[in-house]
């Protein structure tokens, strides 16, 4: 029997997104102390803030689609309440060769977000094979903890895994991921300018990977050796690095997402993250896809999250027909 063919490399970027329309979004006091971009709403009731949460989630997906991106949005379910349900790639991943990982997570109210129902709603309605899954909820048991493609960011092509150390992201689970997966890790910490600083929580807020360019806050970065490695290993995989400020960094601008419709490339962000960039950034980032923005001023206050925490890419394969 000969060998199955070797598979294609993989893309950055996907034409397809799992998106989970929410049943209770709110602040979520649980995550609160390890999240420094999460703020309770000044003044609106939960139903307020819950209305204007899935107003702004629908216009995103919508958005999305007229784009020609795939968004397969999945419902929440009310009960039990899951105030960041809106946030799905921080549960799981879905990778080119079938692979779906599903991932240790800080707060016990977040690991009900994981849901079989989804998973299956995913392969069903997109129609894709999924061939292993890789659990690596077990860690939960352990206190470590690692949340997704928001504690990794991912360059998909070289297999490099950029991860930041939090309390959200554990050194002894990006090793069984990277065993897991195959991908070579590349680690720092980084903080932000609160007194005393903080962790910055997760690793998509402060850099994003493009096909041909990369968001980065290194000033965020504590280790200027660990600094010079991160934009040093960006600048040889051939990406263009767009630096931003602490301050842009708490406005989502490093929280973005490049996805690839049959129309080209599509680069989605928040309104919020959008207005932070100077003209010469906004340039830079046009140069490499059109970019579509969104204004999700409550899901970024509640949940401390942006638009890319609200998407989770889905590059599984097709199902082959059988004859």
């Amino acid at each position: 029997m000969q060998p199955p063919a070797p598979l294609d490399p993989e893309s950055q970027s996907a034409a397809a997104v799992l998106m989970v329309r929410p049943a209770s979004f709110g602040f979520n006091p649980e995550t609160a102390s390890s999240n420094g971009f999460q703020r309770p709403p000044t003044s609106a009731s939960e139903a307020e803030t819950q209305s204007r949460a899935l107003a702004e989630f629908d216009v995103l997906a919508d958005s999305l689609q007229r784009a020609g991106v795939r968004v397969i949005v999945a419902p929440d379910t009310a009960v039990p309440v899951k105030p960041d349900a809106i946030f799905p790639n921080n549960w799981v991943s879905f990778h080119h060769d079938g692979t779906v990982v599903l991932y240790p997570m800080l707060a016990p109210n977040r690991r009900l977000e994981r849901r079989d129902e989804v998973l299956h709603q995913v392969a069903r309605d997109g129609g894709y094979q999924v061939t292993r899954t890789v659990d690596l909820k077990h860690r939960e048991a352990q206190s470590q903890f690692l949340e997704g493609t928001g504690s990794l960011v991912l360059d998909r092509p070289n297999r490099i895994a950029f991860a930041s150390l939090s309390p959200r992201t554990d050194l002894d689970v990006l090793g069984e991921f990277s065993q897991q997966l195959g991908y070579e890790l590349v680690t720092f910490e980084a903080f932000d300018q609160a007194s005393p600083p903080r962790a910055v929580y997760h690793t998509n807020v402060l850099m994003a990977l493009g096909t041909r360019f990369a968001v980065v806050c290194t000033e965020a970065i504590a280790n200027p050796a660990h600094r010079r490695a991160v934009t040093q290993r960006l600048a040889s995989s051939g990406h263009e690095v767009i630096e931003i400020s602490q301050a842009q960094m708490h406005r989502f601008a490093g929280n973005l997402l490049e996805l690839a419709p049959p129309g080209g490339p599509l680069i989605a962000l928040s309104q919020n993250a959008w207005g932070s960039f100077d003209p010469a950034q906004r340039r830079r980032l046009e140069s490499h896809g059109t970019v579509l923005v969104a204004d999700i001023p409550v899901i970024e206050r509640a949940g401390g999250g942006g638009v890319r925490c609200m998407l989770a890419e889905i590059h599984l394969p097709g199902r082959v027909a059988r004859g």
